[in-house]
């Protein structure tokens, strides 16, 4: 009888243990099919309507469009999911139904094949608002992506905002004598004539951004002068950004004939671009060319429609070194990767040629780009390689966030944008 019981209780545990071990499985072999479709989707973009129009910070009511290529080249089911979010990107406390007429998740129904193109790709958009999803409140957002099994394929943020004050940007020469040459500062104002704010310091929040990198972007920030409906922040050190330097920039609207930025153009099962290497020089000086503050658009001379007609070309990245960079990595660093580190746009060092490479597809069109080291701190430096000059023209975004006291989310009253005019 002993017996018997214990061989239940091990029949149980081995049913136990199975269970668990096969949901660890299936857990794991979902999470290797979510990295391989991210790594198979490409040229992710979500702008207004309107031509050479980059920004996702726009007024409540307007059109937005997200648009991606999958690289298997055929149709599977995604959707997208809105969340509303906090201004330090946490999720809000709000239910769907309080910032949401219709539903938070639907599924994409746009779906085009490529046309005529050497790499097969399937085309997917979808409209933010749109007939199935209404945004009622303005404030931070975040739009995902999901495969089939609600796994998150990948997420982009977007901003929507209320004229309810008027911001203004101002950018300047740093102030430090330190960082004269290298940073800038911002400054700012910010005036409220329709709204009653009874205590500014903990009511608004402003978030500084640069380029609409969020990864570049200063908060926490309190009004240095108050005056009647009107803030203003005028820090000597707080608002100061490092000026970093322009972009490079290469053109692939023909694939068969050398453009902007391209050295030589190769055949195979696509076309490989090979861009103009660059050497490195730590003692640089700053030069002026015209650049899009690291953003890219999609556009081809070889077809009609430059969503489906617009082809893939092998990239080839260079950078010329007399020796490798000590204990850091490298990495070629843009919109078209929404300014983040991955392994596929990693260089690495070729000692035969004292040079560092790295090679990616990439879709037709005109793209910004530049280099970023990480060292052990793991923070992205665009300094290293490129310099960087109080010159540089970047655009300054200021987001004005409110929250009333026993309000139960943050609304965005207003945004103002500067630019840095070499003229000051």
């Amino acid at each position: 009888m002993f017996i018997g019981v214990m061989s239940v209780k091990k029949i149980t545990f081995d049913e136990n243990l199975y269970m668990f071990l096969k949901v660890r499985v299936i857990s794991f072999f979902l999470l290797i099919t979510t990295n391989i479709l991210a790594q198979q989707i490409k040229s992710i973009q979500l702008k207004p309507l309107q031509k050479k129009t980059y920004s996702s910070i726009v007024p409540l009511g307007s059109i937005l469009e997200l648009s991606f290529d999958d690289l298997d080249a055929d149709s599977k089911n995604y959707q997208y999911k809105i969340k509303h979010m906090t201004s330090d990107w946490k999720e809000s406390r709000m239910l769907t139904s309080q910032y949401i007429d219709g539903f938070d998740q639907n599924t994409i129904l746009e779906v085009t094949n490529s046309f005529n193109t050497l790499k097969n790709y399937t085309h997917y958009s979808v409209q933010i608002p749109n007939i199935n999803s209404v945004i009622t409140k303005s404030g931070n957002y975040l739009l995902s992506v999901l495969d089939p099994y609600d796994n998150i394929i990948f997420s982009r943020k977007f901003v929507l905002y209320e004229s309810k004050a008027i911001v203004g940007v101002s950018v300047e020469r740093s102030r430090s004598t330190k960082t004269v040459n290298t940073q800038q500062t911002i400054q700012l104002s910010v005036n409220y004539p329709s709204l009653q704010i009874n205590n500014p310091g903990q009511e608004i929040n402003v978030v500084l951004l640069k380029n609409e990198n969020w990864n570049e972007k200063i908060n926490n920030l309190n009004p240095t002068f108050f005056k009647s409906n009107q803030l203003l922040y005028t820090y000597k050190n707080k608002t100061n950004f490092w000026g970093d330097n322009e972009y490079y920039n290469f053109d692939t609207k023909i694939l068969r004939n050398r453009s902007v930025g391209i050295q030589r153009i190769e055949k195979k099962d696509v076309f490989h671009h090979y861009i103009q290497p660059l050497r490195y020089n730590e003692f640089k000086k700053y030069t002026y060319f015209p650049d899009i503050n690291g953003q890219f658009l999609i556009r081809t001379l070889e077809g009609n429609n430059n969503k489906t007609e617009a082809d893939y070309a092998m990239m080839h990245f260079s950078l010329e070194v007399e020796t490798p960079f000590k204990e850091k990595e490298l990495y070629v660093f843009g919109a078209f990767n929404n300014f983040k580190i991955t392994k596929e746009n990693r260089m690495y060092f070729d000692i035969s040629s004292n040079t560092y490479k790295a090679n990616f597809l990439l879709k037709q069109g005109f793209y910004n780009y530049s280099f970023a080291t990480v060292g052990i701190n793991k923070k992205i430096n665009l300094r290293e390689v490129n310099g960087s000059f109080y010159q540089t023209e970047n655009q300054y975004t200021a987001i004005v966030y409110y929250k009333a006291f026993g309000g139960i989310y943050e609304r965005v009253i207003g945004v103002g944008k500067g630019f840095f005019n070499q003229n000051r």
